[in-house]
């Protein structure tokens, strides 16, 4: 038997789940007709949700005995969401997917039979249209992708999702990228293997709201811009001379000024290079102090998260009033 995990990050999803559990058991129970040496575990990640996301957790793994759960702490973010599930998910094959349905369940199948013919190993999603996002954040989204792509070594593709059907060679070969600082997006192409791209075209949630505000994928860009290039300590190299032609056009400006009119311009241009070279400093100064503040938190080896309850606490605790 192959067994698949779905690995399910959640975060305040209450209004969704319940349409997303129902959704993902149709979808596969038809896939176990159709491949009857397939079995499913469903591993969802509470990151630390404010609503009854993980009630919802207790009663679906009092309704199956194939859904698991981790309950972190605190919120941690989805990416420690998802490496929590790569790490303590079981399968032989690996899905990692949202819970709000902006990753249909509809494409299980097709990633499966991508994948079980071992032609490719990694199914994957590419939004083609970003219906329902506001034009301001689809254009910073595709300029990312383009200045990410030549910035950096590793090419990420534009409207690729973290939606992923994936072997067990490459989960493994993920796992063993254990930094703090994690941009998945750029570990899954930076890890190779071959990829099925399948486009799609943007979903809208059926419920609830998402927590990715502008401000949030702002923040996301730079860790994945950072994580995945050095070109930002090159770029401020560059403002530094050009902080020194600057100032020294200024410097002759302000003499050529002192000679036409006979009064003294340089005071003037001077005090504006000066002006001018302290803000690229300045500059330079915050590029440099993100790079190291990234560099502090990975030389302190904090745990990328903390669980506070999982599945087996639950049932254990469960068993325990029960006797």
């Amino acid at each position: 038997m192959k067994l698949i995990s779905v690995v399910v990050p959640c975060y305040n999803e209450e209004e969704v789940l319940p349409m997303f559990y129902d959704e993902i058991i149709k979808v596969t129970d038809s896939m176990k007709k159709e491949h009857d040496d397939v079995e499913f575990e469903f591993l969802f990640i509470n990151d630390g949700s404010k609503d009854r996301t993980l009630k919802l957790f207790h009663e679906l793994a009092d309704r199956d005995k194939r859904v698991r759960y981790i309950s972190f702490s605190r919120n941690f973010g989805k990416e420690a969401g998802m490496y929590a599930g790569l790490t303590n998910c079981r399968g032989d094959y690996v899905v990692v997917m949202d819970a709000d349905l902006q990753h249909p369940p509809a494409f299980l199948p097709q990633m499966y039979n991508y994948i079980c013919t071992g032609e490719y190993d990694c199914a994957t999603t590419r939004r083609v249209s970003r219906k329902g996002e506001s034009k301001v954040r689809s254009w910073f989204a595709r300029l990312f992708y383009k200045i990410m792509n030549k910035i950096s070594d590793t090419e990420i593709v534009d409207g690729a999702q973290d939606f992923r059907f994936m072997t067990r060679q490459m989960v493994d070969a993920i796992l063993d990228m254990t930094e703090y600082n994690r941009f998945s997006k750029g570990i899954f192409s930076w890890v190779g293997f071959r990829v099925k791209y399948m486009p799609y075209e943007n979903v809208e949630r059926p419920a609830g709201t998402s927590s990715w505000s502008f401000w949030g994928l702002f923040k996301y860009s730079l860790e994945g811009i950072m994580a995945f290039s050095t070109f930002p300590l090159a770029v401020s190299i560059f403002l530094g001379i050009l902080s020194i032609i600057i100032a020294l056009i200024l410097f002759i400006a302000g003499i050529i000024v002192s000679l036409a009119t006979n009064k003294s311009g340089s005071a003037l241009y001077i005090s504006a290079s000066v002006f001018l070279s302290g803000a690229l400093q300045l500059g330079c100064m915050g590029i440099f102090g993100q790079y190291l503040g990234k560099t502090y938190r990975e030389v302190k080896k904090r745990p990328i998260y903390i669980a506070g309850e999982t599945d087996e606490d639950y049932r254990r605790k469960k068993s325990g009033e029960n006797r």
